[in-house]
């Protein structure tokens, strides 16, 4: 079955809105086999929402419109569905009920405006699970349909995941199994993956069980997602386990984690059985590394805090840094030491660049520390964009020269 996303609203032509929806319901529809090669955005404008919906219908099976089901008179979603289908809407009273009950039960009472939400063309179906005042639809025309959902996106994941997508299935008649495992992986470039990962790309085209892709996530590393399609969930995991050990073969330690797992949850895990503590100075990722650390132990058992010295005297007064010692490697050494010391950690970390002088330029230059028992140290890295994204990457890069030492340890 083919199914294409619609998503409705002027904001998301205007770029007021960023249109997540559709690359979540593209993720969630490739999940369980559903074919979707076209992604599209219409304002409110019923006559182009009336073409769109019947050039979708020609392409494919099913259509997903995210947005458009508000109380306001923009809201046209329903009113353009109902044309395509060739018929006219009528009140839904079980959806007034639903409606002015939320509103009850917040003490307010309903606008009229609402009751516009209560529409529901002739021969649709309202979808029962309705988390919000706009009900979702399912609308059938011959032998295919459209799904009408909120632009709220938790409203629309909510009626996805418990209505839609089983509908969506049913109606294809597929009766395999379809996951995806992520693997994180951080140190080389995206080509440089598929590179090493050629022969078995080119093995897998073959078996058409499992296939691999690629996904660049910034600060959260080079992803490679293996998915695969199977008769029942115990195969699927089987296929899932094997190629992800064939995937960790390949590549090796470059690869930090697997699906939720973050660079710092990892760091975290592995300083908590080696029972080490952590603590950081950051010049150029003023407080990104901080962050992420303490999200990962709230406790603060193992991060035991960091320091953003942003200020000529932060930088003196609490670290004994010289200005004109910045952004070099003796200052990340320096910092790393005087960190630890400052925390009584295990480890101490510190990030500092060129970029970090007063007056320079942001050419990427920058030092990672680490100060780990009497051993220090300092790895160089050439990190793109302006500081901002230095910044951000030069945290990933620090923690996983961080993890690549641990693991050292652990071995």
């Amino acid at each position: 079955m083919r199914c294409e996303v619609v998503a409705i609203g002027t904001e998301l032509l205007l770029g007021q809105i960023i249109d997540t929806n559709s690359s979540w319901l593209g993720e969630q529809l490739a999940l369980n086999g559903i074919d979707s090669h076209l992604q599209i955005k219409v304002g409110d404008n019923i006559e182009r929402i009336v073409t769109t919906l019947r050039s979708s219908l020609e392409r494919a099976e099913a259509i997903i419109c995210c947005g458009g089901l508000g109380p306001t008179q923009d809201d046209i979603t329903r009113e353009a569905i109902a044309k395509v289908m060739g018929t006219t809407l009528q009140s839904n009273k079980h959806i007034e009920n639903k409606i002015r009950k939320m509103f009850e039960s917040r003490g307010r009472s309903m606008p009229q405006n609402n009751l516009r939400q209560a529409l529901v063309p002739v021969g649709a179906t309202a979808i029962e699970d309705q988390p919000g005042t706009a009900p979702g639809l399912i609308c059938p025309i011959d032998d295919k349909v459209i799904y009408a959902v909120p632009g709220v996106p938790y409203e629309l994941k909510q009626m996805i995941q418990s209505t839609i997508l089983s509908d969506i299935v049913r109606r294809s008649g597929r009766k395999n199994v379809i996951g995806s495992r992520v693997i994180k992986t951080w140190g080389h470039s995206e080509s440089k993956l598929a590179e090493m990962l050629s022969q078995r790309i080119e093995y897998l085209n073959e078996s058409k069980e499992v296939t691999l892709a690629f996904l660049a996530s910034g600060i959260e590393g080079l992803k490679v997602r293996i998915t695969a399609r199977a008769q029942n969930s115990q195969k699927l995991e089987v296929l899932l386990k094997e190629e992800e050990s064939v995937i960790r073969g390949i590549l090796g330690d470059c690869i930090f984690g697997i699906d939720d797992e973050t660079m710092e949850s990892i760091i975290v895990d592995i300083l908590k059985r080696l029972k080490l503590t952590v603590a950081i100075a950051e010049l150029t990722s003023a407080g990104v590394a901080s962050a992420r650390l303490s999200n990962a132990d709230p406790e603060g058992s193992i991060f035991l805090g960091g320091i953003v010295p942003n200020s000529e005297i932060s930088r003196m007064a609490i670290l004994g840094l010289d200005q004109d010692s910045i952004g070099t490697e003796e200052s990340a050494t320096h910092l790393a030491q005087k960190v630890k010391s400052l925390f009584s950690a295990d480890i101490g970390l510190s990030i500092t660049g060129t970029h970090d002088q007063t007056g320079s330029s942001a050419k990427g230059e920058t030092y990672l520390g680490i100060a780990y028992g009497k051993t220090n140290l300092i790895e160089k890295v050439l990190l793109p964009g302006d500081k901002a994204r230095i910044g951000q990457f030069s945290v990933i890069s620090l923690l996983n020269a961080l993890r690549l030492q641990l693991c050292k340890t652990v071995s």
